[in-house]
Order: C-alpha cells, then sequence, then structure tokens
C-alpha cells in the first residue's frame, strides 16, 4: 500500500478500473462526465449522512466508524478521477490549475467577498 497518492496515481487507478469494466461501464468520454458529477454528488450525500447521524467523537475515534467515512470520501475521489478521465484532464493540467487556484486564494479576502456578496456586489 502507498503512503500517499499523488494526481497520475489516482487518474491512472481510475482508468485500470474502467478497462476491467469497460464492456459494462459507460465510455470513457466527455458527454458522460456528467454522470460521473450526479455519482459523486450521490457519495457527498453518504458523507452528510455519516457526520450528521454519528458524533464528532465517534467519526475522530470510533475506528468502524472512521473507515466507513474515509471509504465515501475515497469514493468521491473515485468519481471525482473518472469526470476528470472523461474530459481527458491530464495529471499536470489539474496540478497548474490547482496551484494556481491555491496561490490566488492566498491572496483573496474572504471576509470582503463574503460581505459584497451580501451586499449584491459579487
Amino acid at each position: 500500500m502507498p503512503k500517499d497518492l499523488c494526481f497520475s496515481d489516482t487518474l491512472s487507478m481510475s482508468k485500470e478500473l474502467w478497462n476491467l469494466h469497460k464492456d459494462e461501464w459507460s465510455p470513457m468520454e466527455p458527454e458522460y462526465a456528467k454522470n460521473f458529477i450526479l455519482y459523486m454528488v450521490e457519495e457527498i450525500g453518504e458523507v452528510i449522512a455519516i457526520v450528521k447521524k454519528k458524533s464528532l467523537h465517534d467519526v475522530m475515534a470510533n475506528g468502524q466508524i472512521r473507515e466507513h467515512l474515509i471509504e465515501e470520501l475515497a469514493d468521491i475521489l473515485m468519481y471525482y478521477n473518472d469526470t476528470l478521465n472523461r474530459f481527458n484532464i491530464s495529471a499536470e493540467e489539474l496540478a497548474r490549475v490547482y496551484t494556481k487556484k491555491h496561490n490566488n486564494n492566498l491572496k483573496r479576502d474572504y471576509k470582503k467577498n463574503y460581505e459584497d456578496f451580501l451586499a449584491g456586489n459579487a
């Protein structure tokens, strides 16, 4: 088991699983990406259900509940990678845009942005 995964690893794992089931699963084409976004949202709902129904202590300390939460978060990541692959977004593209977005966020004034939003200036 790897200690860490990088974008290229998770994208490759998505393609590996798809290749195993490509005769039954949706093609790896952009027109099918929206379905995988919907699947991802469904998995987010499962994460919400765990967090809503379990105590914070259980989520953090109960090994079985924590494992279940992480599995559902992994499902989100899997559908996210399926979406990226269907749009043919490379690890390099994702890394470049993610880093750019992160650097922009470091400079953002979140409080002012929120105040502008509430004032209708957004």
